[in-house]
């Protein structure tokens, strides 16, 4: 770039040509960047304060240096306006307010400013490799891509992509896995994100969908759409399991998945470090899916908790053991798996925990009802949990129980109401105590016991209340999954691995199972009385819902 204004159109041309294939960008953009380089050591000949201006044809390589001035009467900036008279002699119909082209003559550049002009070429390459290569990859998120291992600086290793390089973090290897600079590696793309130095890349191979992808390379059913891989878990470099399903009856998605002798499994593992899959069939039936999620443990029975969402797994004692699997692993793939939170019990266990829930129950209804023994185990054999339950149930279900008649069904649901009264004026004096508002009392779906439970977290008035999210209020409390210790097992989890999450707190009223529409209604409630006095209309539910996602 010593003489690029003075070089011969071929040699500027081809220097375009050159740098636009080495860098697989527009010539375009390079002839843009030689022009602005021109341009910038031209003002520096001619006076910064001119308006200079280059055009380099990308045709012949013709170079034309100009000033732009414009016409005046009477002239205040030299660089920038000329007189009409002087104007006239550059553009015989020039006239007062126009913008005239005032050519000048090439330039020769000297040491200095060839190395300014090539600080300028060189960014505006750079920019706009890097701008090129965001684009070819902003849109690959969830491919797997083959790439060259670079270096590992920290931990995190550096893949070269041949036009670009990504980034493993440690996070996102497989434990225990050696990377080693030189040899390929295949990963999933996760993100691309544009940044001042270029487009950070990310990439992973502990992600469960890499463990997917891999599967519809080495399955053409897979990749075809014939069986589909409705779920995975891993727990990378251990173990993974995936739910598969069929779309054609005739094919077994996990027989395909398999391969020959297991030749189709065996080149996923291979490639996740003997990484052990458990391939399983997917249903629609909740249960049905769970207990093959826990293979290769047998199961007992399955009982859902709706209310909680929680899973209760029941497997016999000689399965326990194996249902657990090494430190959790096989409880905690399944809940992964199923996204439901599961507890793994025995059948003695099982038994217990059912006693004691029909001990309780019976002495709340024997305590609340006034009623013998006898017929509080009958109510709670028939299915009732709760004082609500007997109360508000049509009195026919009631009466049709054996051993009772109208009269009594009549009797039990009195009895019912007025125990819910008394618990109600309890929490009614408690709330007081705490000092809630009676405003809150007026509130769409509380009951006493929820105002109480909100007084307890220090929500005593409108305000209080009308400042929380949706799901701050209403969210329930997740908790990783509860199991015993399995014998033999090993050292025992620590305290922190067993326990709720931190990012699982829950809401304030999250134990009362109030759905996601209940408490919109509630927080729409609360902050009614902020535009009392306006004519703004009150937050809609969608506006609501909208806030509980934040």
């Amino acid at each position: 770039m010593a003489s690029a204004v003075s070089a011969n159109k071929a040699e500027l041309l081809a220097i375009a040509t050159s740098v636009a294939s080495e860098k697989m960008i527009d010539k375009a953009i390079v002839i843009e960047a030689m022009e602005e380089a021109i341009q910038k050591a031209a003002r520096a000949r001619y006076g910064a304060e001119n308006d200079i201006r280059a055009k380099l044809d990308p045709m012949t390589g013709d170079l034309r240096l100009w000033r732009v001035v414009e016409v005046v009467e009477e002239v205040e900036d030299y660089f920038k306006q000329v007189d009409l008279k002087a104007a006239q002699k550059l553009d015989k119909n020039a006239k007062l307010g126009d913008f005239i082209v005032d050519p000048l003559p090439p330039v020769d550049l000297g040491r200095i400013d060839a190395q300014s002009a090539k600080q300028v070429i060189f960014q505006k390459v750079r920019d706009a490799e890097r701008e090129r290569q965001f684009e070819e990859f902003k849109d690959r998120a969830g491919e797997i891509i083959t790439g060259v291992i670079k270096s590992v600086e920290f931990g995190h290793v550096i893949v070269n992509l041949g036009r670009a390089e990504g980034v493993i973090r440690r996070d996102q290897q497989i434990p225990r896995e050696a990377a080693r600079v030189g040899e390929r590696v295949r990963a999933l793309i996760t993100k691309v994100e544009r940044n001042n130095r270029g487009p950070q890349i990310f990439l992973s191979r502990a992600h469960p969908e890499f463990m997917k992808k891999l599967f519809a390379q080495e399955v053409p059913e897979i990749y075809d759409g014939i069986i589909e891989i409705k779920a995975a878990a891993r727990d990378p470099g251990s173990r993974a399991k995936i739910g598969v399903i069929s779309r054609d009856s005739s094919i077994d998605p996990v027989g395909a998945c398999v391969g020959m002798k297991g030749s189709r499994v065996q080149a996923v593992v291979q490639e996740l470090q003997g990484e052990k899959i458990d391939i399983i069939p997917w249903s629609e039936d909740q249960a049905t899916f769970i207990v093959n999620a826990l293979q290769p443990a047998t199961v007992s029975r399955v009982v859902l908790d709706e209310d909680d969402g929680r899973i209760e797994v029941v497997v016999p004692d000689d399965q326990l053991s194996l249902a657990i699997g090494r430190r959790g692993q096989n409880v905690r793939l399944a809940s992964q798996l199923t996204g439901q939170q599961i507890d793994i019990m025995t059948e003695e266990e099982s038994s217990t925990k059912r006693q004691k829930e029909f001990a309780e129950r019976s002495k709340m209804f024997e305590e609340e009802l006034d009623v013998d023994e006898t017929l509080s185990q009958l109510l709670v054999a028939e299915g009732f949990a709760e004082l609500e339950e007997v109360a508000y149930v049509d009195l026919d279900e009631l009466a049709s129980i054996e051993g009772f008649d109208e009269e009594l069904a009549e009797e039990l649901q009195s009895r019912a109401q007025e125990a819910i009264e008394r618990q109600q004026a309890a929490h009614r004096e408690e709330r007081t105590a705490l000092g809630v508002e009676d405003a809150l009392a007026e509130l769409p779906h509380l009951t006493e016991a929820m105002l109480v439970t909100l007084g307890k977290a220090g929500i005593k008035t409108l305000d209080d209340l009308a400042d929380l999210a949706t799901d701050e209020l209403i969210a329930k409390k997740r908790e990783a999954p509860r199991r015993r210790q399995a014998p033999n097992e090993g050292p025992r989890l620590r305290a922190d691995q067993v326990k709720a999450r931190p990012e699982d707190k829950g809401g304030v009223l999250g134990e009362y199972g109030l759905s996601e529409e209940q408490g919109n209604e509630i927080i729409m409630a609360a902050r009614a009385h902020w535009f009392e006095d306006e004519d703004v209309p009150a937050v809609s539910e969608e506006a609501a819902h909208a806030d509980s996602e934040q």
